[in-house]
């Protein structure tokens, strides 16, 4: 006999909570209204919200996309200015393969393709870095070799070993150098 009174209360217990689930409020038309309106409100920002957080992915696509297509295509001016470079130097050597230039000829061809080099550098913002007998700055120069010279004074570049350059103000590559040293022996000038 206890299990159908079990039931019973089980039962009870499910129609209540289905009651409460069915709860009815009465409000008065200008609330339920009010409610309306910004239940939909609520409803528009959620869809604008949405279509927003959608512009902004594709928009950060886009610029990635766009950010690695210029890194692919950023050096394209210089690569195509280095082709014809490129064909000249193969023109000289083909000449002077076949031996129809003279040294001089082809020396003289070859530094018309350095004076063109030089300009299209010049051009994308490369320019060397003045070295010999300038003093020696770690900022634009590195330090190869030291040599004692009673004539310059101490960390005077005495050779350049190779250019450094400068790409629009800011160093590329630091010019190799030979720098000066007191003599041994010597005593240090007041």
């Amino acid at each position: 006999m206890d299990q159908p009174k079990e039931n019973k209360d089980q039962k009870n217990n499910k129609k209540e909570a289905e009651a409460e689930e069915k709860k009815t409020v009465s409000l008065e038309e200008g609330e339920y209204l009010k409610l309306k309106g910004e239940a939909d409100k609520a409803k528009e920002y959620y869809d604008r919200l949405l279509r927003l957080q959608a512009d902004f992915d594709n928009t950060r696509k886009r610029l990635d996309k766009e950010k690695q297509d210029f890194i692919k295509f950023a050096n394209e001016g210089i690569i195509f200015e280095l082709l014809n470079i490129l064909d000249d130097l193969e023109r000289s050597v083909e000449l002077a393969q076949e031996q129809h230039q003279d040294l001089s000829s082809f020396l003289k061809g070859v530094e018309m393709i350095l004076a063109h080099l030089y300009e299209m550098l010049k051009e994308y913002g490369v320019k060397p870095i003045g070295a010999e007998g300038k003093l020696f700055d770690p900022n634009f120069h590195e330090a190869l070799m030291q040599e004692e010279n009673k004539d310059l004074p101490e960390h005077t570049i005495v050779e350049e070993l190779q250019k450094g350059y400068l790409l629009n103000d800011r160093v590329i590559r630091t010019s190799k150098v030979k720098v000066s040293k007191k003599t041994i022996g010597e005593t240090p000038r007041a």
